[in-house]
């Protein structure tokens, strides 16, 4: 079934030797950014050509994506923040507290296309000891800088992605190795969360990042490889690549290019339906 939507299903190699890449995203000049987190280095790649760091040191980023402007948003570990790289180089925290006390590590990030930055927050990049929240929570920032917690009852919040017309949020849990459905407010709120789908599975690793095409299939990292989903929660398979997936991106000229960032190396895979558009 999986043959009806790939071009081929053996992944490509395009970049390697780093520690733990993550955070991958395609900006529609031709490159891909995607995130080092132990190396604390954002790559840039060009197609063909060798990954080239775009900002150093990176806070330890971990999720990426871009506003409406085309200005980079990040998820740094390191620096407990969200952050956003301004057209002249700057990067300005967004978002590092909640009601006076520091988030607990930022992972992933999606905006919405008014602008409103929706982001979660588990503790993979601290401490135990570090902590100064009681809850691995989902949050939004508004356009006037407003941060809102939407969520605090997962236990691992980690990827998230939204359907093609924004009306559904996607959001996994990393240890219970499912996938959470939000219905989207039209002030941005989020309701009526419920399992999407169940990731149980006897392979290695968890639910991380995920992105979804235009026709709304959900496209998630998790044991085992890369798992593909209807919009109707039906499992289409799994594929298995030379290592763990942590986050894919779609990109290249016509959105097809399907970028795996896994462990320590970059790959592709060709689909025959594009992604959706960041912005």
């Amino acid at each position: 079934m999986l043959k009806d939507w790939f071009e081929a299903l053996e992944m490509q190699e395009v970049a390697t030797g780093f520690q733990f890449t993550e955070g991958p995203v395609w900006h529609p000049d031709g490159y891909l950014l995607f995130s080092d987190i132990p190396a604390s280095i954002i790559y840039q790649l060009w197609p063909g050509q060798p990954a080239r760091p775009w900002r150093t040191p990176s806070g330890h980023s971990n999720g990426l994506t871009f506003d409406r402007q085309g200005r980079l948003i990040a998820c740094e570990h390191g620096n407990r923040r969200v952050s956003r790289t301004e057209a002249d180089g700057q990067v300005v925290t967004l978002a590092d507290r909640y009601q006076g006390r520091r988030l607990n590590s930022p992972n992933d990030v999606v905006v919405r296309s008014d602008g409103i930055i929706y982001f979660t927050d588990p503790p993979y990049g601290i401490r135990p000891e570090e902590r100064e929240l009681d809850w691995n929570g989902v949050y939004r920032i508004l356009p006037d800088g407003t941060l809102e917690l939407l969520v605090d009852d997962f236990d691992r919040p980690n990827g998230l992605a939204f359907s093609p017309d924004e009306s559904v949020l996607y959001i996994d849990d990393s240890p219970r190795r499912h996938i959470r459905a939000f219905d989207v407010a039209p002030d941005g709120t989020l309701h009526n969360g419920r399992l999407f789908a169940d990731m149980s599975s006897d392979q290695p690793g968890s639910p991380d990042g995920m992105k979804v095409d235009i026709e709304g299939n959900i496209y998630c990292t998790g044991p085992g490889g890369l798992w593909i989903f209807r919009p109707s929660g039906e499992c289409l398979g799994v594929i298995s690549g030379p290592q763990l997936p942590a986050n894919v991106a779609f990109g290249g000229p016509d959105r097809r290019t399907l970028y795996i960032t896994a462990r320590t190396s970059v790959y592709t895979l060709r689909t025959k339906v594009p992604g959706i558009a960041v912005f």
